[in-house]
């Protein structure tokens, strides 16, 4: 069904952008060219393994694989690879960047070529279970295995791809039965964009948060390359939702504000000729959009670039992207109705519409939430930038929404805001009826007080949505209940071993994947870092 949707939407937006003038034509070249000119440098630093390891089969380990170590890094080094055929190497932190490993003779002279599989691992059960078959809906090349031949040795190679990893499994799969050699060294350089050190947290922060926010600020270092990807090892792009939540961190933590701008420019500069801001775009081979539209994404991106201004003080960018502002409000403007009630099956049919990785999710509510949401932000921009009059309609159409929603969705009874004609109740809507300001702030705190013990409620499918349900407890009041949160969800996480944070996480069942395949999830996700936002942000609830 998510499939014929996107479809559904690439054919409308490819059929608009031909009947339509390219309302930035005038913009792109310029806008590229400021996003090049603000391509961060990347920094490299070489690592090598600490150790090598055993991955063994563990029930009561993340996925059933735990670590355990087997012999000193120095001992792989000076020993046959022959007799080192499997051998797993532990680098001790998560890693993105280019691999190089030297090979030398051992005794007798190679007299044929070699060949080696590497697969490297965000986690255990990545260099523990076989990628194939492989039946997942994602590119099996997604997937971090290589096989290199190499024919002359002694030799220095690089693997041409760049990777994303801890743990690095090598397998002999061919070589010369009357010679030998072995693997003198492995490393990695190592890139991020981020070339400074987050604060330190206050002396009275708890242990476990303290762990939470380091790996958070990891996941969030991996995930600043030369844009703000959503996952270094997939889908390695910069998304709209994931550059939201990374900014939010970043802000508090690294403050790299220039790769913020960067990656508003880039989106900017490859928006759809209908005007609507880019779901995700690629740097390479050259800079392009995917035609993909998200209604959700494309109405934060007015968000993003306020948040930008607020914590830089920039209005020469923000004036200068301010036409992309205006293009967004206008997409949901066509399926509200005199009632104010956003008409949302007209909506789905046409959209990718998002907010959560949850099959069964109905997102009518959240959808008006998120116009609300993005209406308010987008009117105190034009506020801070003295553009009210060119957005003069908002206020009114806010309140006629406001008071849509608050009729049609409440259900007073029950003091929760349901969704579709089934009427569901979910986090989701419960978090987006609160940041749009529909429900009241007793409204908002009973409502997702309730959802504790509502029967059949449809809770978070992955970190993106419960960031915006943390947000929403913080807003109305519930700070221990967010703090909770936090160190129940993602604590667990650092419990079973993460060291960065996961794209997807249930902690009942540690092989969920909306792909068919838990192995090609991605384990350091952008939208997951944001604990690092909510720690650093409000001090009094997480660092006491």
């Amino acid at each position: 069904m998510k499939k014929s949707i996107q479809c559904l939407a690439a054919c409308l937006l490819i059929s608009l952008g031909t009947q339509a003038q390219d309302v930035y034509k005038n913009d792109r070249e310029r806008w590229l060219e400021i996003a090049k000119a603000t391509t961060p440098v990347l920094t490299e630093t070489v690592k090598r393994p600490l150790k090598t390891v055993n991955v063994e089969k563990d029930e009561k380990s993340f996925q059933g694989w735990k670590i355990t170590p087997k012999y000193s890094i120095d001992s792989l080094f000076n020993r046959s690879f022959k007799k080192n055929s499997g051998v797993i190497v532990d680098f001790g932190e998560h890693l993105t960047g280019f691999v190089s490993f030297k090979i030398e003779d051992n005794g007798r002279a190679a007299d044929a070529p070699l060949r080696i599989k590497f697969t490297f691992g965000e986690v255990p059960a990545e260099v523990a279970v076989p990628f194939d078959p492989y039946q997942g809906g994602l590119s099996r090349a997604w997937l971090q295995d290589e096989i290199i031949t190499i024919s002359e040795v002694p030799t220095v190679i690089t693997i041409p791809r760049r990777l994303a990893f801890r743990y690095v499994k090598m397998e002999l799969l061919g070589s010369s039965r009357y010679s030998d050699f072995k693997l003198s060294d492995i490393f990695v350089k190592a890139t991020t964009s981020v070339n400074t050190q987050a604060a330190p947290l206050a002396a009275s922060t708890p242990e476990l948060i303290r762990k939470i926010d380091q790996v958070g600020l990891t996941t969030l270092k991996e995930c600043m390359q030369t844009v703000y990807e959503d996952g270094p090892k997939r889908d390695r792009r910069l998304w709209i939702g994931d550059l939201y939540l990374e900014s939010l961190a970043n802000t508090v933590s690294f403050k790299n504000y220039a790769l913020t701008k960067h990656c508003l420019y880039m989106l900017a500069a490859l928006s759809y000729e209908n005007g609507v801001a880019p779901s995700n775009v690629f740097e390479r081979p050259a800079p392009h959009p995917q035609i993909n539209p998200l209604f959700d994404y494309a109405l934060i991106y007015t968000v993003a670039l306020k948040e930008y201004l607020e914590a830089t003080g920039d209005k020469e960018t923000a004036n200068d992207l301010w036409k992309t502002v205006k293009q967004q409000i206008e997409i949901p403007k066509k399926y509200i109705g005199a009632d104010g009630m956003m008409d949302y099956k007209k909506a789905e049919k046409e959209w990718w519409v998002f907010f959560d990785w949850r099959d069964g999710l109905d997102k009518q509510a959240a959808l008006q939430g998120v116009v609300i949401w993005a209406y308010k932000n987008t009117y105190e921009l034009a506020k801070m930038l003295g553009k009210e009059a060119e957005v003069k309609e908002l206020p009114a159409l806010i309140e006629k929404m406001t008071q849509a929603t608050h009729k049609n969705l409440y259900d007073t009874k029950a003091g929760v805001f349901v969704s579709g004609e089934a009427k569901q109740i979910s986090y989701c809507s419960q978090a987006w009826m609160v940041l749009s300001g529909v429900a009241t702030k007793q409204e908002g705190a009973k409502a997702l007080k309730a959802l504790a013990t509502t029967p059949e409620v449809v809770r978070p499918g992955a970190p993106y949505l419960y960031h915006y349900v943390i947000e929403a407890m913080i807003r109305v009041g519930m700070e221990q209940e967010a703090k909770d949160l936090i160190t129940n969800y993602w604590g667990d996480m650092v419990n079973k071993g993460a060291d960065t944070f996961w794209e997807v996480y249930d902690p009942k069942d540690d092989f969920l994947s909306p792909y068919n395949a838990y192995l090609v999830n991605s384990y350091c996700h952008a939208w997951s870092c944001t604990p690092v936002y909510f720690i650093r942000k409000y001090p009094a609830i997480f660092q006491k």
